[in-house]
């Protein structure tokens, strides 16, 4: 594979990782469609389906960010671990927050659900339902597994693989277990939100990724930290728009319900500056619990609120913490001592992660 140098070659080796990437993607799944076919065939169709193959991406640029060039084909190989890890936390995160769409069609357990009653089996529908989409959110955890160990890597890249690999997959189970306590114990502080932030999406969208990626390359501890500390900055960021984009994105470019966020009673850390700005306001404290600890609430109050968000000045908060977090991720990179050429994408893909739409 040649290596791009010039300016305008940036995009076209974004893109070449991409058709590389996707067809490691897609020849690992076709591989294994023959086990559990019913569940694979699910799994397959959503991983092909759509995806920003954020974390991957990620990770190629910190391999590259360290001097990688040898052995691509068994590094893009590895790096499908990280999309199917993230199949799997979708799914899962789909059962437990009661997501009837993902990426403008209908999750997982809907899908299974809907089949249950088509067929009119027996039991419930919706038990059916979310058990079979645990199970294929399992699947694709065990065939990440299967991807980073199978991809060819020569045993000593694999070794210094491992740790970061077995980070990222504890660190989002965490993290996910964290969010559903945070709802559980009405946990509203905005301590415990970033917390959940940092470890539920962060660590595994963007510092990890990238460590993974670097010590493929066997990057030395300077660089692996300067990498990580980016890495965390740009995620926790990246995690902070998914949640103004919860609230206010578009559902024809999301693919999601408008607002929510709102419905499913998150305690984000929008929810929490917005909490601790409505203490002297009664109104508008009852209006923002309405929506953290009523059930399902109506468009009208999902209007209301994200009105509201505006005029306490949650909002503006959030968009402030993510230019800071932009500049300290960037100031972090900039100390790194990686190859260029690396330097200038992923700032471009910090750039684009933290200004998305969607």
């Amino acid at each position: 594979m040649s290596l791009l140098t010039s300016a305008d070659a940036r995009t076209s080796q974004v893109d070449e990782f991409a058709v590389l990437f996707d067809q490691a993607l897609h020849d690992h799944l076709h591989a294994r469609l023959d086990h559990a076919p019913e569940l694979a065939a699910h799994l397959r169709g959503m991983v092909l389906a759509g995806g920003k193959r954020i974390r991957p991406t990620f990770a190629w640029w910190g391999w590259r960010a360290a001097g990688g060039t040898a052995r691509v084909d068994a590094v893009v190989r590895a790096l499908v671990a990280l999309e199917l890890l993230q199949c799997c936390a979708l799914v899962h995160d789909d059962v437990m927050d009661r997501s009837p769409t993902r990426r403008g069609r209908p999750s997982v357990h809907e899908l299974y659900a809907a089949r249950h009653r088509r067929e009119r089996w027996a039991g419930s529908a919706r038990q059916y339902g979310d058990s079979a989409a645990m199970l294929v959110g399992d699947l694709a955890l065990a065939w990440a597994d299967d991807a980073l160990v199978t991809a060819g890597l020569p045993a000593d890249a694999l070794h210094r693989a491992w740790e970061p690999w077995q980070a990222m997959r504890t660190e989002m189970i965490v993290g996910q277990h964290l969010d559903l306590l945070a709802v559980a114990r009405r946990d509203e502080s905005l301590e415990h939100a970033v917390r959940v932030a940092a470890l539920k999406t962060a660590a595994y969208t963007v510092e990890r990724p990238l460590h993974l990626g670097a010590a493929l390359a066997g990057a030395g501890p300077d660089v692996v930290a300067c990498l990580r500390e980016f890495g965390h900055d740009i995620g926790v960021a990246f995690q902070l728009r998914d949640d103004l984009i919860g609230v206010f994105g578009d559902t024809s470019v999301t693919g999601k319900p408008v607002g929510e966020d709102l419905r499913e009673g998150k305690r984000t850390p929008l929810m929490a500056v917005a909490l601790s700005r409505a203490q002297d306001r009664p109104a508008a404290l009852r209006l923002l619990r309405r929506c953290l600890d009523s059930g399902p609430v109506s468009d009208r109050t999902v209007d209301d609120v994200r009105a509201l968000l505006v005029e306490l000045g949650a909002v503006a908060v959030v968009e402030e913490h993510i230019d800071l977090l932009a500049t300290s991720g960037l100031a972090a990179l900039e100390r790194a001592v990686i190859e260029d050429e690396a330097r200038r994408v992923l700032v471009r893909l910090a750039n684009r992660a933290v200004t998305r739409t969607a």
